[in-house]
């Protein structure tokens, strides 16, 4: 099964917070990609960063580009998307909109997601989430 993952997987192994490499190594068969929009959300950073950490925060996200699918935000992307918020307006419930969108990439394709903040997650009703350890 693919495992979307979300950007504070990313950032957590970048800061040397969490072994990234190594809980990857551990997952066994699992594939791992990227939803679109957690690119943008790390570029974001990259952009953001001062002078003396852009070059190596850049380097950083490019080797996991390298290393890592991108699935991108396709019409059924769209349409999962759509589901999940109204869904979620319909319900009181309100997640941040980058979370929305890797959810929606998640449950469009069968996918579980990666993430710290499960709570940012745990509301999207049939979305599996997993807490790296």
């Amino acid at each position: 099964m693919a495992i979307i993952l979300d950007a504070d997987v990313i950032i957590r192994g970048e800061k040397g917070t969490f072994d990234l490499p190594a809980w990857l190594g551990s997952r066994g068969d699992d594939a791992f990609e990227l939803a679109a929009i957690t690119v943008a959300e790390l570029w974001h950073g990259v952009e953001r960063a001062g002078a003396t950490h852009k070059a190596r925060r850049q380097q950083y996200l490019q080797s996991v580009l390298a290393a890592l699918p991108i699935v991108p935000y396709t019409e059924q992307t769209a349409h999962a998307h759509a589901r999940i918020w109204a869904h979620l307006e319909a319900s009181g419930k309100r997640i941040g909109a980058y979370d929305l969108i890797v959810a929606a990439t998640a449950m469009e394709r069968g996918s579980q997601v990666a993430t710290f903040n499960r709570r940012h997650f745990d509301c999207v009703s049939g979305l599996k989430v997993i807490e790296p350890r």
